[in-house]
């Protein structure tokens, strides 16, 4: 089926997918039952296993950036059978009512990556959203857990060590929330292939509020994501 996932591998029809692969093994040695360890190409981690509904989900993890995820989320919608893919990450807040700790639900992501030059739009640029029924379970899911959620778009860049240190502040005053490295990528493959989609993330660090709000440590990036985890799981179909 293809390079990078074991052809054998099994997965649920909603899959998980944080970024780092110990992150997917913590999640389904923590929260799964009766999984399994199902593909681990390449160092990278994947598991299929029950939620404690006795819901079937699969979680793994899709390496660093676009063109990183863009290579596993295709494979997983069309040769496994996934229908729902749902990123879960970190991210640096933007605006100063997204704490470190909240949680971000993305409406859409823009980019400064080049991955939807492939389609030749002859200079028209794509705005690739999440789907609007996982958007819209997952956001009463959150609210019945009182957890602090915003809703809205988010910037996908090509770039962490940015050369220039105040460029977020043009996508600050367009309302974007915060900054990750994925989701424009899994929403353009979602798209394409008439799949579904979502990015949940919880904010680790602030450009905004840096004097009040220490970034997560490197554990807590790794371990301290409950909520967003518990929220994700609720996903399973």
């Amino acid at each position: 089926m293809s390079t990078h996932i074991k052809d054998t591998a099994h997965f649920a029809k909603t899959v998980l997918m944080p970024g780092d692969p110990l992150r997917a093994k913590h999640i389904a040695e923590t929260y799964l039952h009766d999984y399994e360890e199902v593909s681990n190409v390449r160092g990278i981690l994947a598991y299929t296993g029950k939620t404690s509904e006795g819901k079937e989900i699969s979680v793994m993890a899709s390496g660093m950036g676009i063109p990183s995820i863009g290579i596993y989320s295709y494979e997983l919608y069309t040769f496994y059978g996934v229908e729902n893919i749902i990123r879960i990450g970190t991210c640096g807040s933007y605006q100063s009512e997204c704490h470190v700790g909240d949680v971000i639900l993305a409406t859409s992501a823009c980019s400064n990556s080049n991955y939807a030059s492939q389609f030749g739009l002859k200079g028209g640029q794509v705005s690739p959203c999440s789907d609007f029924g996982l958007l819209l379970k997952a956001y009463n899911n959150a609210k019945a857990m009182d957890l602090n959620v915003h809703v809205g778009p988010i910037f996908s860049s090509d770039i962490f060590y940015d050369i220039d240190p105040d460029y977020y502040k043009k996508y600050q005053a367009l309302g974007v929330l915060g900054v990750e490295m994925e989701s424009y990528g899994l929403f353009i493959n979602a798209m394409r292939l008439k799949k579904k989609a979502l990015c949940i993330l919880t904010v680790s660090d602030t450009f905004v509020n840096k004097d009040k709000e220490p970034d997560l440590s490197q554990e807590e990036r790794q371990t301290k994501l409950d909520k967003m985890f518990k929220l994700a799981l609720t996903m399973a179909e």
